[in-house]
């Protein structure tokens, strides 16, 4: 039934509907969903029968039962159009169900639904070595395939002509999965299917950091065979792995081996990535309309009702039209302008589609859909509406949808000049004779709940509408994500766990230092007292999960050796009749030497509890072993680790509440996975459990009888001339040097001229700086275990999620110096982090940079999560440069003699903290100077005064080593202008609204910028790109990034915004030649030097210190007399004056 022409129901029927759609509970379903009038029920039913059987069933597979695209197609199977055609079919035999005597259409529609995702399963089954190899890497050239025979399941393009990698395509068929078996329809009939649905979560678990081509199978905007990180397949998968969580693909009856499980930290990821997204889709589309499949129905991806609402709105509010929605703007597709018989568009086509997109009717249909979900009777009947108009029908009077509306070649240049003004022509694929299926099944299953034949609690069995703290309680033995009692929501806290408590257990790693710990108050268990609970590394639950998805006739190797995150070594684990309980890994003695600094320690644990309190989902408290171990009382903050304990044993750490205790006494309210599948598996796993030290006798009674570790320092020497000598007066020297920053270098030399298998009295030289590491670390000098670990070539664990986390708050990243900088732009793999950081250029540069630059940017991916204001005004963190702003301000601000890389870890992250967060502090001390009455002027910012104290974030914990006193002496210390221009310039940071300033300029500079000998032309700059969009800020932080002195930097980013005022406010100006900015600079430094009365010099340092007033009115008057020099318009000339200020 067409809902556009619908009878009305009376009263009482509209009122039961508007119950209805505004959600119902389990106890009343049965009141509500009884059949008011059975003979027009059935009779409803009927007819929508007769129009899937004509419209959809007609076009089934009769080998595998996928759909085409479009009716006419009979060759290509389409997934994405088979899944949506099978979820219509399936909610047609929902609704036949309500009825008593059905004639066995309800069984006919269920097992064409079943043939139908079958079939989809089949043609991945026969893809099964794709899916082993994307796990290892997500290559698109083993994506799964999103287009098959339609009769043979065979391929039927390959990966190079088309875009197959659609994570969002793999997700929806898990979403639906669950659904339909949910229903109680038996979809999955062999453990090899189950097996391989396993691997298909796996698949898509790390959607996060997979660029793909999205919904519309081309990636970014500009058609040009680029994926890019979209919202949209993100979202979906977030959805499907909440779903299928905890899911028994046997149903009810099924045996617990038959259950699949989620990385619960790969979920949390995808959820935060893709909440950072919204409401952008990718970095090339601000908004796109497939984001309102991620948002509402089918995934609903998010809860978050302010993002939902930002991100919903954005999209009526850009992408609406009279005849459906848009995808995104400037999208060519269906369009008379675009050349069909080309794949990719050329370089700057898309300027060519703006304001005469297409536009999607099936996007009403999907409003109606959230209408009805949200129970908006007033956005129904306005979508319903508008929907009435564009609907045709076939000879049986059937509906049917049209895939898009397209402007007339005629019409072009008038709808224009004026968006929505000229009528539009529905497309060839949409009509009566070449039905659109996507549109068509969508459009039954919206006109199946307009018509109260369909509740949403039938469509969406396992209620994704709903938060999951509403959802009804999951029964067995698998955790599931649902929070019931916890769950609060307000504006700072939308739907975490705020009265969540984290289950703490203290772990003393033997009776001697529990012994100690008790003389302190600080009650603790050792690894004998637990048992039977044995205490595991998170390194031997990685062995047990890679037996989960293992076949090797399909050829698949399981869970792929990734590390169990926070969340999931926060539960309890019941393995073959064992009770295993994970200590997380920032108490992981790794090779890189972070784990060495227990203040960086102290941090972590914080940190990692109020991540676990923040992002727990589970049925159950989340349980957080805490490992002491006898070296951390050796350590000189060990006294600050006993303040964290007990401030712990009070039952709040930092506002989170926490609850420690015995760990048998909380098993009881803890979150327990059963990892059955280990049950049906003949495995004999070598695990190897936490093992507790074992000593004579307790030796140790009280902190001031423990061997202290002590504060080691030695004079630097270079021994650089030695790189030119030969080998044995290497060795020589070597032999005579005690300093053991003297012996690393001199070991380094060897290691890179001879090789680590080289002897040196017996002894190999990798070996050796081995040895020196391990002396180092255990002395704490930092300079050398820096250096000895890039020697060795180590890596930090786990970083790649840090800088997908980075890249996806919609900031770039770049490693190295100079010209050899490496840009990433796209998540990087575990296996390509080794040559990314220990490249030639940068070994070469400083071999220290290799593993300090893998801190920093584990830093800032930690940082950018938890503080991402600290981020505000830098688009592209250029991490050599970082650091250089950090050895400026510790040299040059704190006059401090100690160089970043002697420095311990958690002081290099506070440093990087304080640097980051001097606009905040700089701010503080203008109001403060304000206040004081106190006026800027070109002597300097700082005025005559006092600064205040800079703080960090969370207020962290004090300084240690000399550090302390050189940044407390900062209380003296005020900065220059000069000095904040450096450190910004290093930083790279903007001003507000700086990249639409920079686009407008490009409006009136017909023939470009140059700067440092670079031009950034208008065309194809602005056709190609809009002024909100991410890859033209991009574009103009690559120019920026040809500058070599940062203060230099500032004062260009200071003129880019001179220049948009003056333009911004004589609109009527434009540049008729190219607008040169260095030539800008040196005209107002050589007006700065007349004014001052000093003659003409290369070192522009007093222009550079003056205060931003001074430095603005100097480049402001530079930029007219640019202008009066003959490169302005004519108007000017007649006599119009340009306005300044």
């Amino acid at each position: 039934m067409d809902p556009a022409s619908s009878d009305s129901p009376d009263d009482n029927q509209t009122r039961e509907r508007q119950r209805s759609a505004s959600g119902c509970t389990d106890t009343d379903a049965d009141v509500h969903l009884r059949v008011i009038c059975y003979d027009e029920t059935v009779r409803k039913l009927d007819h929508y029968y007769g129009i899937v059987k004509r419209q959809l069933l007609q076009n089934q597979s009769i080998s595998l039962g996928i759909f085409p695209s479009t009716s006419q197609d009979h060759r290509v199977g389409d997934v994405r159009t088979s899944i949506y055609c099978a979820a219509s079919i399936w909610s047609l035999f929902q609704a036949y169900r309500r009825i008593d005597d059905d004639r066995g259409k309800a069984y006919e529609l269920g097992q064409s639904c079943v043939k139908c995702m079958r079939g989809i399963l089949t043609c991945w089954m026969r893809q099964c070595e794709h899916v082993e190899s994307f796990k290892k890497g997500q290559n698109p050239k083993f994506a799964l395939h999103a287009k098959f025979h339609l009769l043979t399941g065979e391929e039927v393009i390959s990966s190079e002509e088309y875009g197959h990698l659609q994570i969002d395509i793999v997700s929806l068929y898990l979403l639906f999965l669950v659904q339909m078996i949910t229903s109680g329809l038996q979809i999955i009939y062999t453990m090899d299917e189950v097996t391989f649905v396993q691997n298909l979560v796996y698949y898509v678990e790390r959607a996060y950091r997979t660029p793909d081509f999205g919904m519309w199978e081309r990636g970014s905007k500009y058609n040009n065979g680029t994926p890019e990180l979209h919202a949209s397949s993100i979202g979906l998968a977030k959805a499907a792995l909440e779903a299928i969580n905890g899911c028994n693909l046997f149903g009810e009856k099924g045996a617990s081996w038959s259950v699949i499980f989620v990385d619960i930290d790969a979920h949390n990821r995808n959820r935060s990535i893709f909440e950072t997204l919204l409401p952008r889709e990718s970095s090339s589309k601000n908004v796109d309309v497939s984001l309102l499949c991620a948002i509402s129905f089918p995934a609903f991806a998010t809860h978050d009702q302010m993002l939902y609402s930002k991100t919903r709105n954005q999209i009526v509010s850009l992408l609406e039209g009279k005849h459906g929605f848009k995808r995104f703007h400037r999208d060519g597709y269906g369009t008379v302008l675009e050349d069909n018989k080309r794949r990719y568009y050329h370089i700057a086509e898309t300027k060519v589609f703006e304001k005469i997109e297409c536009e999607w009717p099936l996007f009403f249909l999907f409003m109606i859909i959230e209408g009805m979900f949200k129970g908006n009777e007033e956005q129904v009947e306005q979508y319903k509406n508008k929907l009435k108009p564009l609907v045709k029908r076939d000879k049986w009077g059937d509906p049917v949808v049209p895939k898009y509306y397209y402007v007339h070649r005629d019409q072009v240049n008038l709808e224009r000049s004026e968006p929505g003004s000229q009528g539009r022509q529905p497309s060839s694929e949409g009509n009566p004779r070449n039905l659109f299926l996507w549109g068509q099944s969508v459009w039954i299953i919206a006109s199946l709940l307009m018509d109260g034949l369909l509740h949403i609690n039938e469509l969406d069995i396992i209620r994704r509408h709903l938060p999951s703290y509403n959802r009804p309680r999951k029964g067995g033995r698998y955790s599931a994500f649902q929070r019931t009692r916890y769950m609060k929501e307000s504006k700072k806290n939308r739907g975490t766990a705020s009265d969540l408590v984290v289950q703490v257990v203290l772990i003393a790693e033997s009776m001697r230092l529990q012994a100690m710990m008790a003389t302190y108050g600080i009650q603790t268990q050792t690894p004998h007292e637990v048992e039977p609970v044995q205490i595991w590394p998170p390194r031997e639950l990685v062995k047990v999960y890679q037996n989960l998805g293992v076949s090797e006739k399909l050829g698949l190797q399981g869970r792929p050796t990734r590390p169990i995150g926070a969340l999931g070594t926060s539960k309890i684990y019941r393995v073959c009749g064992q009770t295993v309980l994970c200590y997380p890994l920032v108490f992981e003695v790794s090779d890189f030497y972070l784990s060495h600094d227990m203040a960086l320690l102290i941090d972590d644990i914080k940190s990692e509890l109020h991540f676990v309190g923040k992002y727990w989902r589970l049925s159950g408290r989340p349980t957080v072993c805490v490992l002491i171990r006898e070296e951390h009382m050796r350590d000189i903050h060990f006294r600050e680790l006993l303040d964290l304990l007990a401030q712990l044993k009070t039952g709040y750490c930092d506002g989170l509440k926490v609850r420690t205790g015995r760990l048998q006494n909380l098993i009881s309210s803890s979150c327990i996975e059963h990892l059955d599948f280990m049950s049906a598996l003949d495995i004999d796993l070598d695990i190897k459990p936490f093992e507790q030290l074992q000593h004579a006798s307790i030796g140790y009674q009280s902190l001031t009888d423990v061997p202290r570790a002590i504060t080691y320092s030695e004079d630097s020497m270079s021994f650089k001339d030695m790189e030119l000598q030969p080998t044995h007066e290497v060795i020589n020297v070597l032999r005579s040097v005690s300093t053991l920053h003297g012996q690393t270098q001199l070991l380094g030399i060897l290691l890179r001229r001879e090789g680590p298998d080289f002897q040196i009295d017996g002894h190999p030289v990798g070996e050796r700086v081995l040895a020196l590491l391990s002396q180092a670390s255990s002395l704490r000098y930092w300079r050398t275990v820096r250096e000895c670990t890039a020697l060795l070539s180590k890596e930090v664990e786990s970083i790649s999620p840090y800088i997908t986390t980075v890249l996806v708050s919609g900031k770039q990243l770049t490693v190295g110096y100079g010209k050899d900088e490496v840009l990433l732009d796209r998540p990087v793999q575990p296996g390509g982090i080794h040559d990314l950081f220990y490249n030639a250029s940068l070994q070469t540069h400083n071999v220290v940079q290799a593993v300090l630059q893998q801190e920093v940017v584990l830093y800032c991916g930690k940082l950018i999560a938890t503080h991402t204001h600290l981020f505000n005004g830098i688009l592209n963190i250029r991490v050599g440069w970082v650091i250089k702003a950090m050895t400026y301000y510790l040299h040059d601000v704190c006059h401090s003699k100690e160089t970043v890389e002697g420095l311990a870890p958690s002081e290099v992250r506070r440093l990087l903290v304080k640097v980051l967060s001097l606009d905040e502090w700089a701010q503080q001390e203008k109001q403060a100077k304000m206040s004081c009455g106190c006026l800027w002027g070109s002597e300097g910012l700082r005025g005559q005064c006092q600064s205040p104290t800079q703080r960090f974030p969370n207020n962290q914990a004090k300084w240690g080593s000399s550090m302390t006193t050189a940044l407390h002496r900062r209380r003296e210390v005020r900065l220059t202008p000069q000095q904040i221009r450096v450190i910004d310039g290093c930083l790279g940071r903007t001003p507000k609204r700086f990249y639409e300033k920079v686009f407008n300029i490009l409006r009136k500079t017909p023939l470009g910028v140059r700067l440092c000998d670079q031009l950034l032309p208008q065309h194809p700059t602005i056709s190609e790109m809009s002024s909100g969009e991410l890859n033209f800020a991009l574009t103009v932080q690559s120019l920026l990034n040809h500058i070599q002195h940062p203060e230099y930097r500032q004062i260009v980013v200071e003129l880019f915004s001179v220049v948009a005022t003056i333009l911004e406010r004589n609109p009527e100006l434009k540049f008729l030649h190219v607008l040169n900015l260095d030539q800008i600079f040196k005209d107002a430094f050589k007006m700065f030097l007349k004014d001052h009365g000093r003659e003409w010099t290369d070192d522009a340092s007093t222009f550079y210190n003056a205060s931003h007033v001074v430095v603005s009115s100097y480049l402001a008057r530079a930029v007219v007399n640019f202008m009066l020099t003959g490169d302005m318009r004519s108007e000017i000339e007649e006599g119009l004056t340009c306005k300044v200020s």
